[in-house]
């Protein structure tokens, strides 16, 4: 299988594993800090598999711009008090979750 077939598969993977979740059973991860936010303007699968490919560069760019990088505790707060639904994947050892549009 080709470089190309690989990442293929491996996105498609990555999409599988996405669900939706109540902010409210994401408090443990929020808690332990493994919780990352992801900018509703990006693909969630896309930032998973440039996470997994440790793309430094690309993830660097994302968290100066604000797109990406650890919940925050004014974020974990509102989404707590709005009983935000979001997004998730698991990338391990990070849950990267995103506000639904």
């Amino acid at each position: 299988m080709s470089e190309q077939d690989l990442s293929t598969v491996h996105r498609a993977k990555l999409n599988l594993e996405t669900a939706q979740m109540a902010w409210r059973d994401m408090q443990r991860y929020f808690a332990s800090g493994v919780a990352l936010y992801v900018a509703p303007e990006l693909d969630l699968v896309e930032v998973g598999w440039q996470m997994s490919q440790d793309n430094a560069t690309q993830i660097q760019a994302w968290m100066a711009s604000q797109q990406f990088g650890k919940v925050r505790d004014e974020q974990a707060a509102s989404w707590f008090e709005n009983d935000a639904l979001l997004w998730t994947v698991v990338v391990s050892p990070w849950v990267l979750v995103q506000p639904i549009k």
